[in-house]
């Protein structure tokens, strides 16, 4: 979840808030990477999910972070909820997920040696208080009342509007964890181009990243449980967002789509102050019941823009929002197949004939078949795994053709990256696939395997 804004310039118009979006655009050499991902902490010995104070807890991890490794604290209400270093961030998640938001970076090179040193000290202060992390899209175990919602004020107000509506906002909330990637644009129809490719295509990346067939201790009947919890969590917020693909969509249709988004919050002087279901529109006005004769600054715009959860969304860049949380060599392969889709301009353009004739029905059936069914789902006489073969082959040659090395030049490009989604393309599972076969065979039926086989 993201750290709050604050200040900016206060809002007396709507043209600002399309200004503020449209000053994401940046020309190509300045485009960046910026990777988040997180992961579930536990207790080595039980396997329960950690605490937010105590020997093994979030606050052990995240104060081992700050002194060993010189991240700068982030508090709020006196409680250390988050770290920053370098462009980038270390933040909980409402259940206590850890989550690094990484630095804008160039290459996939330089965002999987950020992984990489990421997760090397959050195992050297986790091992040493019997804590371990893992990496998978839903809590496989865990029911909700085992983890502690995080002292974060916007985490307090979200979890009781959740409880109002859809039937899986709490589950989001403690429950799921995600690895996504944060991408630039040039100019308004670039940002177009990527928001329909990055919408159309997230069942894709929900397929190939599933990593989610266990929920409770059970069989869920999903490959990607965690795409079936964004799913059905509150559709004022959610979804495939239709209205992209609508002639005229650009800055302003999101604008207005936003707006449209009942309010959770304002941040002022360090708290959170209840908005729950309130008006952006009203607050523009002055007319917000929560800050009477208050208009909107440029933060307040900026939070409002985090609490859209679409399968991708638009800031001052993209976000790609559609895959599962998982081991350390997908967390590199999925800003990898995105980058390869989107950063060169040939690809992004065969991307986009693949699914530019799809209605809005198709990529509905699309994302609930992928969720369901990974990649054995199919649509309309098409197999999930087919066009999985197409979007991979394409990215592929989009990495060869951005031809960015690494290793001080003894890799020629990026393109090694996806290489873990080229072997489930080959044997035809994604790592759902293989955790149901080691859960049914080796395992015989005893899930509490997946913790020391599947850690970091």
């Amino acid at each position: 979840m993201s750290i709050p804004q604050t200040g900016g310039a206060l809002i007396e118009s709507y043209d600002q808030l399309v200004e503020t979006l449209s000053k994401g655009c940046k020309p190509k050499e300045a485009w960046r990477i910026g990777t988040e991902h997180e992961k579930f902490g536990y207790c080595q010995d039980t396997h329960k999910p950690l605490p937010y104070e105590g020997e093994r807890s979030i606050f052990a991890v995240l104060s081992g972070l700050r002194d060993r490794y010189g991240w700068a604290p982030l508090e709020e209400g006196g409680k250390l909820i988050g770290l920053t270093k370098d462009g980038a961030n270390v933040s909980l998640e409402p259940g206590g997920a850890l989550e690094l938001s990484g630095a804008p970076l160039e290459t996939i090179h330089q965002t999987c040696d950020e992984v990489n040193t990421h997760l090397a000290e959050v195992k050297s202060v986790a091992d040493e208080i019997g804590v371990k992390f893992i990496g998978l899209g839903a809590a496989p175990e865990w029911t909700h009342e085992q983890m502690p919602l995080m002292p974060k004020g916007r985490y307090q107000l979200m979890n009781d509007y959740m409880n109002r509506v859809g039937e899986m906002g709490t589950a989001m909330m403690r429950r799921t964890c995600t690895v996504q990637v944060n991408l630039d644009f040039s100019s308004e129809a670039d940002m177009v181009q990527k928001m329909r490719v990055g919408v159309a295509l997230q069942p894709v990346a929900t397929a190939l990243f599933a990593t989610s067939p266990f929920f409770e201790g059970k069989v869920n009947g999903h490959k990607s449980w965690r795409a079936n919890i964004w799913r059905n969590l509150d559709d004022a917020r959610t979804g495939m967002i239709p209205f992209i693909f609508q002639d005229g969509f650009g800055f302003e249709a999101w604008v207005e789509w936003v707006l449209d988004v009942p309010m959770y919050f304002v941040y002022r002087d360090g708290k959170y102050i209840d908005a729950l279901g309130m008006s952006f529109r009203d607050f523009l006005k002055g007319e917000l019941p929560a800050l009477p004769g208050e208009k909107p600054l440029v933060s307040d715009w900026a939070d409002h823009l985090t609490t859209v959860f679409p399968e991708a969304r638009v800031k001052q860049f993209i976000e790609m929002r559609g895959a599962d949380g998982g081991p350390w060599r997908r967390l590199c392969a999925l800003p990898a197949f995105w980058v390869g889709l989107t950063y060169d301009q040939t690809a992004l353009d065969a991307a986009w004939d693949l699914v530019k004739n799809w209605d809005d029905e198709t990529r509905q059936e699309w994302v609930v078949a992928a969720g369901r069914d990974g990649l054995q789902a199919e649509v309309g006489g098409m197999s999930m795994h087919d066009l999985a073969r197409e979007v991979v082959a394409i990215s592929e040659a989009g990495l060869k053709a951005r031809a960015r090395p690494g290793a001080g030049g003894l890799v020629p490009d990026e393109t090694h990256f996806l290489n873990a989604l080229k072997e489930s393309l080959e044997t035809g599972k994604t790592m759902s696939d293989e955790l149901l076969d080691l859960y049914h065979g080796p395992w015989g039926g005893d899930l509490s395997r997946i913790y020391e086989e599947f850690s970091y």
